[in-house]
């Protein structure tokens, strides 16, 4: 069974199309969006392995995302 897409209100975020944001589309289809807490999982930093590469997602004290190789 088709599952229809909900606008999420994450779409509708002020960043979301901002010059420097992130597109909500891609190739027309709707881009997973995710929490970051739920990628960090409590953790101050996660390792993601992305095309044979480790990379370090980390929040900061100011609460914003750095992504580094």
């Amino acid at each position: 069974m088709p599952v229809a897409f909900t606008p999420s209100p994450v779409l509708n975020h002020k960043c979301v199309g901002e010059s420097g944001g992130s597109d909500a589309t891609t190739f027309g289809q709707p881009a997973q969006l995710l929490e970051s807490a739920a990628l960090l999982q409590g953790n101050k930093a996660v390792g993601i392995l992305h095309n044979g590469s480790l990379y370090r997602l980390q929040a900061t004290r100011l609460g914003k995302l750095i992504l580094t190789k």
